[in-house]
């Protein structure tokens, strides 16, 4: 069995962490995760701190094994959730959007893990010295907020710069991108967007058929007049946003345009004028399946994978 040392740094039974995505990783997705052998992490977003311990008791009921909670570091919540993980022995928290570094020592006091999502070197070596135990590093090829570095390039640069275990993101779905992570050096890997397309995500299935239906080209990135570029599947919105930003509309007018979008293409399924954040990886994706299925293939292919690449040693090194 494909095992690395990320699996007993966190008590999971195969290298395969589930994306903390907004609206669409609740405890549903979080336990099937788990079960499954993964970990299964709930999505933080900008909840407050009574939905968020809601969706922690719920998970609790639904999985013995270890989850996490992701939460965005802008979020006007972030001290009372991270207490609330706390008080509820959360065994993972994940962050992003920002620097943790004055959180880490009171979540490793209280015996979390700590794994911060990063989009540079430079960030991985600053926080690695804060004390984190490991790090996501996520390409530009992901859905939704994403760095400039592709996954390629990104992952074996932070893994040659760190000690800790080092995570690939951005643009994997499958066991060949779990093989490839590992020819990168790092100890595992994170999906978000194969995730949204199992059976227990609550995602609407409008936003799922979008996914399943892409192809290779069918995302596309704006909010680079902001500074925090988003990859979403391309739709009438997305037109909408990058218009605005051609024109050089105010920046407010821009921000108003996008409020709210996330939630109605995954909650309501407005697939036209909703935000269908998705990475490239959609195009690998031809069905929805339940969590367990999902990770028992990539494990499957993984496997397979490793055992070709072996063939094409000279046999006296087999």
């Amino acid at each position: 069995m494909l095992r690395t040392p990320l699996c007993d740094l966190l008590s999971i039974q195969y290298p395969i962490i589930q994306g903390g995505m907004a609206w669409a990783a609740t405890a549903e997705l979080a336990a099937a995760v788990s079960e499954a052998g993964g970990l299964g992490i709930i999505g933080g977003g900008d909840c407050p701190p009574d939905y968020a311990r809601q969706q922690v008791l719920q998970a609790k009921a639904l999985t013995d094994r270890p989850f996490g909670v992701n939460i965005p570091l802008f979020s006007k919540h972030v001290e009372s959730v991270l207490d609330m993980c706390i008080e509820e022995g959360v065994r993972v928290v994940m962050t992003g959007a920002g620097n943790p570094a004055p959180h880490v020592s009171r979540l490793k006091r209280a015996g979390i893990v700590v794994i911060p999502v990063i989009a540079s070197v430079a960030l991985a070596k600053r926080l690695e010295r804060s004390g984190v135990d490991a790090l996501v590093a996520e390409g530009m090829e992901s859905g939704g907020h994403i760095g400039d570095v592709g996954t390629m390039p990104l992952v074996p640069q932070v893994v040659d710069t760190v000690k800790v275990p080092v995570i690939a993101a951005g643009g994997i779905a499958d066991g060949r991108g779990l093989v490839a992570a590992l020819a990168l050096g790092a100890q595992g890997i994170q999906m978000g967007t194969r995730f949204v397309c199992a059976d227990e995500c609550i995602a609407h299935p409008n936003y799922k058929s979008k996914i399943v239906g892409a192809g290779d080209r069918a995302t596309t990135t704006t909010g680079h007049s902001l500074g925090h570029p988003v990859r979403a599947i391309r739709n009438q919105m997305t037109r909408e946003f990058s218009k605005l930003e051609r024109q050089g509309v105010p920046e407010e007018e821009v921000i108003r345009l996008g409020t709210g979008r996330l939630r109605m293409a995954v909650i309501e399924g407005d697939v036209e004028f909703g935000s269908i954040m998705a990475g490239q990886s959609c195009g690998l994706i031809a069905d929805v399946a339940p969590a367990a299925e999902i990770i028992a293939r990539i494990m499957s292919q993984a496997e397979g994978c490793l055992r070709r690449l072996a063939e094409l040693l000279p046999a006296e090194v087999r």
